[in-house]
C-alpha cells in the first residue's frame, strides 16, 4: 500500500518538474520561431537536443519543449552562439536547432 501511496504522489508532483535549468551564460541566448528574425545573423552550427518525454506516462508537452529550449540554449553558449531557432518537430523527446551568431560585439 505504501508503494502505491509513493507512486501517485511521485505522478501528481512529477508533472510540475523541470528536469533542465538554464545556465546564466544560456539566459542570454535568446529562442527565435522564425528564420526571418535571423537572416541578418551568421548560422554557426546546429544542436540536437533530447530529454524524457515519457516516465510513467507523457510529460506536459509544454515543459518537454521548454527543457528542450533550455538544453539548446546551453549548448550554444560553447559555440559561441546567442540565438537558436527550432528546426525540427518535437519527436520522441528529441528536437534540433540551429545555433546563430547575431551580435558579434557580445560574443568578444
Amino acid at each position: 500500500m505504501k508503494k502505491i501511496v509513493i507512486a501517485v504522489c511521485f505522478g501528481l508532483i512529477q508533472p510540475s518538474c523541470t528536469w533542465v535549468k538554464v545556465t546564466p551564460n544560456g539566459e542570454g541566448v535568446r529562442l527565435v520561431q522564425s528564420v526571418r528574425a535571423v537572416e541578418p545573423c551568421k548560422k554557426i552550427g546546429k544542436v540536437n537536443a533530447k530529454v524524457e518525454s515519457k516516465i510513467v506516462f507523457n510529460r506536459d508537452p509544454e515543459k518537454v519543449a521548454g527543457e528542450l529550449a533550455d538544453l539548446a540554449r546551453n549548448e550554444a553558449v560553447s559555440m559561441r552562439g546567442d540565438t537558436i531557432v527550432p528546426v525540427s518537430e518535437i519527436n520522441d523527446g528529441r528536437r534540433s536547432f540551429d545555433v546563430y551568431q547575431c551580435f558579434p560585439t557580445r560574443m568578444q
